[in-house]
Formats: structure tokens, C-alpha cells, sequence
């Protein structure tokens, strides 16, 4: 994919995100229970509206159990 503005990328990643888990059957709550974060936190990273850390990015392929180039790979 093309390099992306910050904001297009935010959402782009988040998109990415939500189809990651919901592949793996995971609610938004089950997810944020797992990273020991809040619901909204885990909403507001799929919508887009708020950047995550890299420590964070690093939790979620892990309880996703793919590898962190998946969770950067973004389709479209």
C-alpha cells in the first residue's frame, strides 16, 4: 500500500485490526480484557481516532497470535 497521511494510515490500521479479531472471534471487550486496557480504548484504535504504542501493537499480535508484520499489513 501507497504511504498513507497519518490520519488515512490510523484508519486504515484500525480497519486492519478489527478484521484480525474478529477473525479470531474476539469481542472488543474480550480483546481489551486480554491487554488489560479499556473497551473504548480498543474502539477508538479501530475507528481511527487515537494512535496506539508499539508496546501495545506488540500485546495485540500476541493475543492474536499472528506476527506484528500482520498487524501492519494493510489491504486496500
Amino acid at each position: 500500500m501507497d504511504n498513507l497521511d497519518e490520519k488515512a494510515f490510523l484508519i486504515a490500521f484500525g480497519k486492519n485490526l478489527r478484521l484480525l479479531r474478529k477473525a479470531r472471534a474476539l469481542t472488543q471487550e474480550e480483546l481489551a480484557n486480554e491487554l488489560d486496557i479499556e473497551i473504548s480504548q480498543i474502539s477508538r484504535i479501530e475507528r481511527g481516532v487515537i494512535n496506539t504504542s508499539i508496546s501495545n501493537c506488540n500485546k495485540i499480535s500476541q493475543v492474536l497470535k499472528i506476527s506484528l508484520a500482520d498487524l501492519f499489513t494493510i489491504k486496500g
